[in-house]
């Protein structure tokens, strides 16, 4: 009898030391490799290339900014985008999910942001831009940015064009020719 009560001891202070463990929170990561979880996920965008998902999370404590590889089926790391004490809104893709504009607000007024994974660095687009914005979307190379304002009092659309100077989100290297209208 006493051989049996040992085992269940110690089967028991084991399956214990297991669940305390599985319960603790240690310095692993909480997000899981699969989408749909039970966290709040919403405002979903898809890059040009219909590869990259990013979208709004709280798998993390926090709201934040996911990618996601739908070919490699794992999220992809964004250093230098979630930062504690900003709420991000609104993701848009570019073509091959070089650039990813979204919404960030640290004091309560919405601005137009724009990262880029291949500097790893996110920027404000238009920095102190006076009035309310919504709704970015970035096109397909990256060059422009459209987006909602309510500059005249009114919702309007606005778009901001980043010049030809900047590096354009291209496929393999050569970039996709629109044909004039």
């Amino acid at each position: 009898m006493s051989r049996l009560y040992r085992w269940c001891f110690w089967g028991i202070g084991l399956s214990l030391l297991g669940l305390l463990n599985a319960c603790s929170l240690s310095s692993r990561s909480l997000v899981p490799a699969v989408l749909n979880s039970r966290y709040n996920e919403e405002q979903p965008a898809l890059s040009g290339d219909g590869r990259w998902l990013a979208f709004i999370s709280n798998r993390n404590g926090r709201s934040e900014i996911l990618l996601y590889d739908l070919q490699e089926k794992q999220f992809v790391p964004l250093p230098g985008l979630n930062q504690n004490g900003m709420l991000l809104q609104n993701p848009s893709l570019s073509r091959t999910g070089r650039y990813l504009a979204y919404l960030s607000s640290q004091q309560g007024q919405p601005e137009l942001t724009l990262y880029d994974r291949a500097t790893k660095r996110a920027e404000a687009i238009a920095p102190g831009y006076r009035s309310w914005v919504r709704n970015p979307q970035i096109s397909p190379d990256g060059r422009y940015l459209a987006f909602e304002t309510a500059r005249r009092g009114q919702w309007d659309i606005e778009v901001i064009d980043r010049g030809t100077g900047i590096e354009p989100d291209v496929t393999d290297g050569n970039p996709v020719v629109v044909p004039e209208r």
